[in-house]
């Protein structure tokens, strides 16, 4: 038999013949484009959570009676999906409404262009038709969660409605809406330290290997200094065991003038001198004894 999808409009609603649905979101991931987390709140007939485990989402994907659940994000040929299954025939008769969520992260959903929710019979194959599809847009361009279906109870049956609100708040507005109970300093928190990791990481990647941790060379706030090894000591974090290098004894210059044997000295940078005449005789030192004077060295030549 021949599954006829509904394709829903904001505000409408369809039947549900079945009790067992999954609810996919399913968008194309692009530069620029945010990515996208389903959940889901499981609300009483006052409209509100009966307690903050009725809040399935990427922190805590499986209520405790395991009647609803997320399912891991999946690429597929239309994009990227995320997905909430729901056994509504066995949830508690104190729950009235199931809303499914979508949350941005990294941007609002104007970037996010063809954000759809597909409504799919659990207990059927994978290759059946959904049961209904509603095409979620933006109504401002800011909103960063939006409400983009419930299923909610009607008789001893179940429907489906197609919502479309959004929410400028994130999902931390949305679900303070419905009376989960979230400590915004905690969340402020974590946000600044996702930021400051997120900046770290960048700086890191700017300054390339062997960068400072910040500015000053200083650890971050927060992170304790290292311990430094005493001077001498081994650094054991080294690939190769350093050890301090006794001082060496002092090497006597060099002197100016090459020796060679049998002959008197000559400055190193001093041209060859010609063959046949006698070779320059060096000065005496400035500490010899005046009368002192260097004897005849090598080969002599009188003239006659």
């Amino acid at each position: 038999m021949a599954v006829m999808t509904h394709a829903m409009l904001k505000g409408s609603n369809v039947p549900l013949d079945t009790a067992a649905v999954r609810a996919v979101l399913c968008w194309t991931p692009g530069p620029g484009v945010p990515d996208v987390d389903a959940s889901a709140l499981l609300l009483g007939a006052d409209g509100r959570v009966r307690s903050d485990e009725d809040f399935v989402f990427y922190n805590q994907p499986r209520h405790p009676s395991g009647f609803v659940r997320r399912l891991p994000k999946k690429r597929v040929a239309e994009g990227l999906t995320d997905t909430v299954e729901a056994d509504l025939g066995s949830l508690e008769a104190s729950v009235d409404r199931v809303v499914v969520a979508a949350s941005s992260d990294g941007g609002t959903f104007r970037s996010v262009s063809d954000l759809r929710i597909l409504l799919y019979d659990a207990t059927a194959g994978p290759d059946r038709e959904p049961l209904a599809r509603f095409d979620v847009t933006a109504e401002t361009g800011e909103e960063t969660a939006v409400i983009c279906g419930e299923l909610y109870r009607r008789g001893d049956g179940w429907k489906f409605r197609a919502v479309g609100q959004g929410y400028p708040t994130g999902l931390v507005g949305l679900a303070t809406d419905f009376g989960i109970s979230v400590d915004e300093d905690a969340q402020e928190a974590a946000q600044e330290a996702a930021q400051e990791a997120a900046q770290g990481a960048a700086q890191g990647v700017q300054d390339g290997p062997g960068a400072q941790d910040g500015p000053t060379g200083f650890p971050a706030p927060g992170v304790p200094a290292p311990a430094f090894p005493a001077a001498g000591s081994p650094d054991l974090d080294a690939t190769m065991v350093h050890t301090p290098v006794p001082p060496q004894p002092t090497v006597p210059p060099v002197p100016d003038r090459a020796p060679a044997y049998g002959y008197p000295q000559q400055p190193v940078n001093a041209p060859a001198p010609a063959y046949g005449y006698p070779q320059p005789v060096p000065q005496p030192e400035p500490h010899a004894a005046p009368e002192f004077r260097m004897p005849p060295m090598g080969p002599q030549f009188v003239r006659s």
